[in-house]
């Protein structure tokens, strides 16, 4: 009898919660993500009603109260943009009369440009800094498979060939290498600023003058809302991108600023992880790792919100009002082998 009831117990106990425990494990990561979800942002250091008199820029036309749910500006004093803070009107009228440039660097090496590449230019040239003169700068290691894109008044696009590395490691961390030179060769001498971005992400939205600042860094989507204990910085002392905390976490498949930044920041990573193979260790999350320290240490003037490069996986977050840039779908086994 004491056995009956033992594993009559036992069954009623599997039978209620294997379904609870197949729920959990099934849909583990998007309740996880839902729960920091309803973790608050901090909030903007500024009294109410003050603006950051960044000095007669046109990021003073802020309104940092437009927005409560989210973090609008930074304790240095950099500006945290989201939708419903800026007008973008006046942004572009002030760049245009300025006479702005962009250049945006993308690299499609490998299967990455058969991938991704048409639609990530298609998009761009429907959402990226539109009414603005822009360089699309594709660097590549099969320049010959480019695929023709039309583009717009004022937009034009260099092809400038790579050479081929063996692991995608690799191919992430040198673009800072390719970049800063880059930098030096041509782009210093045609536009004002520049935007780096990863070639596997989609513009769905206005991605504008808005964006532009000295120093431009993004919040990594999956990071904004967590506790800075769970950040993965590089904790590994003998890596040059060696951190213990910071202020934010930043994702490297957004950065920019004016070129002089830009090219700064990109030599600072170079030097990095240059100096980690010659200590033979290599970055947690390679060019990221070093893009964090660096601006650790040196604070951009700008700060994008996630809504600059969104990933769907996330699910939805009340603060997000429009995804501006969103991550395509991975395909890291075709592309990665």
């Amino acid at each position: 009898m004491t056995r009956w009831f033992i594993r009559s117990r036992f069954l009623l106990v599997y039978i209620l919660f294997m379904p609870a425990g197949l729920f959990i494990a099934y849909n583990g990561p998007w309740l996880v993500r839902f729960l920091e979800g309803l973790i608050p942002m901090d909030k903007c250091p500024l009294l109410p009603g003050q603006t950051l008199r960044l000095g007669e820029t046109v990021d003073d036309s802020l309104d940092l109260w437009s927005r409560s749910d989210v973090q609008t500006c930074t304790y240095w004093g950099a500006p945290v943009m989201w939708d419903g803070m800026f007008n973008p009107k006046v942004y572009d009228r002030v760049h245009k009369e300025r006479g702005s440039s962009v250049a945006l660097t993308v690299f499609a090496v490998g299967r990455y440009l058969d991938a991704y590449l048409t639609e990530f230019l298609h998009s761009a040239e429907q959402h990226f800094m539109l009414g603005l003169p822009v360089t699309y700068y594709v660097f590549t290691d099969v320049p010959e498979s480019m695929p023709k894109v039309p583009l717009g008044l004022d937009r034009a696009l260099e092809v400038i060939r790579v050479p081929k590395h063996q692991r995608w490691q690799d191919i992430s961390m040198m673009r800072m290498k390719a970049i800063a030179e880059t930098i030096d060769q041509r782009i210093r001498h045609r536009h004002q600023y520049v935007f780096c971005l990863d070639v596997d992400q989609v513009f769905m939205g206005r991605f504008g003058s808005e964006a532009l600042g000295d120093s431009v860094a993004l919040l990594h989507a999956f990071y904004y809302h967590r506790p800075k204990v769970l950040y993965t910085y590089d904790t590994n002392p003998r890596s040059a991108a060696y951190m213990e905390t910071a202020d934010y976490y930043y994702h490297a498949a957004v950065f920019g600023g004016s070129w002089q930044s830009v090219r700064n920041l990109t030599e600072g990573c170079y030097k990095g992880i240059m100096k980690d193979k010659q200590s033979h260790v290599e970055a947690l999350w390679h060019d990221e790792s070093h893009l964090n320290k660096y601006l650790w240490l040196h604070k951009p003037s700008k700060v994008l919100s996630p809504e600059y490069c969104w990933a769907k996986g996330i699910g939805y977050r009340s603060d997000i009002h429009i995804a501006r840039l969103i991550w395509a779908d991975k395909q890291y086994t075709v592309l990665r082998d």
